[in-house]
């Protein structure tokens, strides 16, 4: 059976990261990192670029899991709302796949020095770290599996979901 892993939590929270170590632990696998579909400059949301990346996230996710060579499919994306999820599914043929959504949280300290971290390396503008702090209580209130990330590196949040997944079908 295929499985569809989708990966959210708030910007900073090591989606990205943790997701490279997850496809090392599930080969064969393929990785969908949904920012690879909004990257634009200038950089601009609107109604018209949001449904342009959805259909692309949709279109890239639909040809891996029909795609023979991979049994995981992996895709990661700052999902803050559980609609947000169902909408990319409800774009999906999932059937005989299956479907599991983690979430990655950092406490607010830990969240901070990821950012930090990131601003240092000109990755991102410290207005960032206000911003993924206001949307963490909405991924802590998200129907999903959480990950509690503080202390964690990477490869050790990904061990953590690869644990969960094979705890499912054991």
């Amino acid at each position: 059976m295929k499985r569809l892993i989708f990966v959210n939590g708030t910007m900073g929270a090591g989606k990205t990261a943790t997701c490279r170590e997850l496809k090392k632990l599930l080969a064969p696998c393929a990785f969908l990192d949904g920012d690879w579909c909004w990257d634009m400059e200038p950089f601009q949301v609107t109604e018209e670029t949001k449904a342009m990346v959805q259909e692309n996230i949709a279109f890239l996710l639909g040809q891996f899991l029909r795609c023979p060579a991979y049994e995981t499919v992996i895709f990661c994306w700052v999902m803050h709302q559980e609609a947000i999820i169902r909408e990319l599914l409800s774009r999906l043929d999932t059937r005989g796949v299956q479907v599991r959504v983690f979430t990655l949280l950092p406490s607010p300290a830990a969240l901070e020095a990821h950012i930090q971290k990131d601003v240092a390396a000109g990755l991102r503008v410290p207005a960032d770290y206000q911003r993924s702090l206001e949307r963490l209580p909405l991924y802590q209130a998200m129907d999903t599996e959480k990950i509690l990330t503080d202390g964690l590196t990477p490869a050790q949040a990904a061990r953590a979901i690869a644990k969960k997944l094979e705890e499912e079908t054991t």
